[in-house]
């Protein structure tokens, strides 16, 4: 049986962590809370006792932390020392490409294969193990990692080398904020011109303006059954991670001199989104300030 070490089990970990016991894996969980490790365990998972502990037994280690510092600092501390030989190491979490590539770095060194493969779906997709993985790794490690991820994978795409991951998901991220705040425009304009929700949803979702942000997860109530709309914006992808994701889209983009006006408005309008509460809302509610 393949032993899993997660390491992480926040709103996304959670969901990932049960998808890889549904599959039948060995998953050893750790968090620093012990009310998610609780949860992991309710969701077919072993309590480790420590994060030395779980990654000292696995074949497979995952992470999914806040940021790049922590990853940084876990794997320094805890990853490296404890792994045991030919253990894959994989950091699913959401952090800076320099991080990335650092932590990368430090792996090959200790003579341990990794890749750095964050997320894309939200939470809904972390619990039915549909999310798309963006890997950054060694072309011939690759399958491996695909293996490793496919209990909670729709889609694992190798976009590069180490750190291309992170570059991927940085950019995917900053379309999808910036398709999200002209999808919600569009909505209330065309409601100021006085055209029906659902009318507009049918012909835009088939015309030249159709876009993920409409057509999978409308920033209006009705068209979408399953988006956040429907619930009050309850996330979902919540405005505070879509911060996240624009801060470090801003300092991407100035470490590599690219020119980003509308990423850059995008991050405006979600700091005050955050600022107002939109933190815990669904990164769609920003249709609300408008």
């Amino acid at each position: 049986m393949t032993t899993v070490a997660f390491i992480g089990l926040g709103n996304m970990g959670s969901g990932m962590a049960s998808n890889q016991a549904k599959a039948g894996r060995q998953v050893l969980a750790f968090d620093l809370s012990p009310d998610a490790v609780a949860r992991a365990v309710e969701n077919g998972c072993e309590a480790a006792t420590s994060a030395a502990d779980a990654i000292s037994r696995a074949d497979i280690v995952l992470t999914m932390l806040p940021a790049g510092k922590h990853v940084c600092g876990l794997y320094e501390a805890e990853v490296l020392p404890n792994a045991k030989s030919g253990a894959l190491l994989i950091d699913c979490s959401t952090i800076d490409v320099e991080s990335a590539k650092t932590v990368a770095n430090m792996c090959q060194e200790a003579g341990f294969n990794s890749a750095d493969a964050p997320v894309s779906g939200g939470t809904a997709a972390a619990d039915a193990g549909t999310l798309a993985f963006m890997v950054g790794c060694k072309e011939e490690n690759f399958t491996s990692v695909q293996e490793a991820l496919e209990p909670m994978s729709k889609a694992t795409l190798l976009a590069g080398s180490f750190g291309a991951g992170q570059a991927a998901k940085i950019c995917n991220n900053m379309l999808l904020a910036i398709t999200m705040i002209g999808t919600c425009e569009t909505f209330k304009m065309a409601e100021k011109l006085g055209l029906n929700a659902q009318n507009f949803f049918d012909i835009s979702s088939q015309a030249s303006g159709q876009n993920w942000s409409m057509t999978s997860y409308c920033p209006v109530p009705g068209p979408v059954p399953a988006a956040p709309s429907n619930r009050d914006y309850q996330p979902g992808f919540a405005g505070a991670m879509m911060l996240k994701d624009l801060k470090l889209a801003l300092e991407s983009a100035e470490a590599s001199g690219a020119n980003i006006p509308f990423g850059s408005h995008a991050a405006e309008m979600y700091q005050a989104f955050c600022d107002n509460g939109g933190d815990v809302k669904d990164f769609s509610g920003i249709i609300e300030t408008l």
